[in-house]
């Protein structure tokens, strides 16, 4: 049962069966808690690092960055072993991907906001989310926080041009038409890596 997986007694059954069903096997699903649950995680992950680091702007949003994205959140679902707690559709055939495993965890954070309020999820998340270890947290893969990063904050497409001149590879990253940052490296994927992380200091720091 998922309030012994959670070590919560959730009051409301109706509520967190509907936090754990898929769009797939009904209408009365995920859909809406994922959506608060979305905006009170980004709200109190981007609390508790504000008020416990003296870390900038930038630096603040690549870290809330990687606590609220999908891999972390599926991670977070996989360790609470909560899969077999899921109301499926057929047509899924109970394969569930890393983007539903994200969105029931903002589902069920909802839930446990709305029966027992913000200080009681947020000490959860502090639990689930490891949030204390935040600096020791070391995310390399600068392109997939770019990506997440522009996602959360702007609508535009986004694109890599990379090409080989001589020994070195230079990568041109493009937000619509507009060119953002170039990066250099020995080769394909270390000058894409180095172009993103120019990106995200020219856009997400001070």
């Amino acid at each position: 049962m998922i309030d012994d997986k959670l070590k919560i007694k959730f009051k409301d059954r109706k509520l967190i069966n509907r936090a754990l069903t898929h769009p797939s096997k009904s209408k009365d699903n995920y859909q809406r808690l994922e959506f608060l649950g979305d905006s009170i995680l980004d709200f109190l992950v981007g609390e508790y690092l504000f008020k416990n680091s003296t870390f900038d702007e930038g630096k603040l949003t690549v870290l809330r960055a990687h606590y609220v994205s999908e891999e972390n959140l599926a991670e977070c679902f996989n360790k609470l072993n909560i899969e077999d707690e899921l109301i499926l559709g057929k047509s899924l055939q109970n394969k569930v991907s890393k983007a539903i495993k994200a969105d029931v965890m903002e589902a069920v954070i909802a839930v446990i906001y709305l029966e027992n309020g913000l200080d009681f999820v947020r000490d959860f998340l502090v639990k689930v989310l490891e949030l204390d270890g935040f600096k020791s947290v070391e995310n390399t893969n600068y392109k997939s926080q770019l990506q997440e990063l522009v996602q959360a904050n702007f609508k535009c497409t986004m694109q890599y041009v990379t090409v080989k001149e001589g020994n070195i590879f230079t990568s041109q990253f493009y937000m619509d038409e507009d060119l953002v940052a170039t990066g250099y490296g020995n080769d394909k994927m270390s000058a894409e890596q180095n172009c993103a992380y120019v990106a995200i200091n020219k856009l997400f720091s001070d």
